[in-house]
């Protein structure tokens, strides 16, 4: 059974830096290409980080980039989205996504961050 965990959102305050984690499992995780997407209250999804399986390619929303780092330990079936100087407008529920092709497509159950003084 393929599994996503997501962990690691708190509430920070503006500038601060939070690292959220990706926890897979029930796939061969370093053969698949990973993403983060966002979603902020009353907004729709929003992606913002994509990461190939070999972790050498990565790709940012402009909105993140230079700020945000997406990263994975393939020996840990891990992924990560390390996020520094967070501002308010990043408040969102984080989600990490799996596109498996033929095995499905998969979504964690998000972890929440907040950005507020």
């Amino acid at each position: 059974e393929v599994q996503l965990v997501e962990s690691g959102g708190v509430m920070v305050q503006p500038g601060g830096s939070l690292r959220v984690s990706c926890a897979a499992s029930g796939f061969p995780f370093g053969s698949y290409a990973m993403s983060w997407v966002r979603q902020a209250p009353g907004k729709g999804p929003e992606w913002v980080a994509y990461i190939n399986g070999g972790g050498d390619t990565t790709s940012y929303a402009d909105s993140v980039k230079g700020r945000f780092t997406i990263s994975r330990d393939n020996a840990k079936n891990t992924m990560y989205l390390q996020m520094n100087s967070l501002r308010p407008e990043d408040t969102a529920e984080y989600y990490c996504h799996a596109d498996l092709g033929v095995l499905g497509d998969y979504w964690g159950q998000g972890t929440q961050v907040t950005v507020t003084a």
